[in-house]
């Protein structure tokens, strides 16, 4: 897996619904495909992806092969306490990608 792009606010007001987009480089394949040689190519896709806020799951996503190589994932939460929110993304190979960033809220 390459880069993860998080596009969130940094501070919030408590209570504030907060929208939140992540995109994450990934070269997926489906596992339908064929070499040359008539190999199958094998499946390698992202197939989970998980949101956490101050360690509480709040939005997760199972994948699979129809997504775009590089998925655009978008929802929203509500801005509750001041604490990390960090994003996980699993492919199939078993490699894993998080990323973290620090909300602030305020009264």
């Amino acid at each position: 897996m390459a880069n993860a792009l998080l596009d969130l606010p940094k501070t919030a007001r408590k209570g504030e619904v907060i929208k939140i987009t992540t995109l994450v480089s990934h070269l997926m394949e489906t596992g339908y495909r064929r070499e040359i040689s008539g190999a199958v190519i094998p499946r390698l896709i992202i197939h989970t992806f998980t949101c956490r806020y101050d360690g509480e799951e709040v939005f997760r996503a199972e994948l699979f092969p129809a997504m775009a190589a590089n998925p655009l994932i978008a929802f929203s939460t509500i801005a509750t306490k001041s604490g990390p929110i960090s994003f996980t993304w699993v492919d199939d190979a078993g490699i894993t990608l998080t990323e973290s960033v620090d909300l602030v809220v305020t009264d």
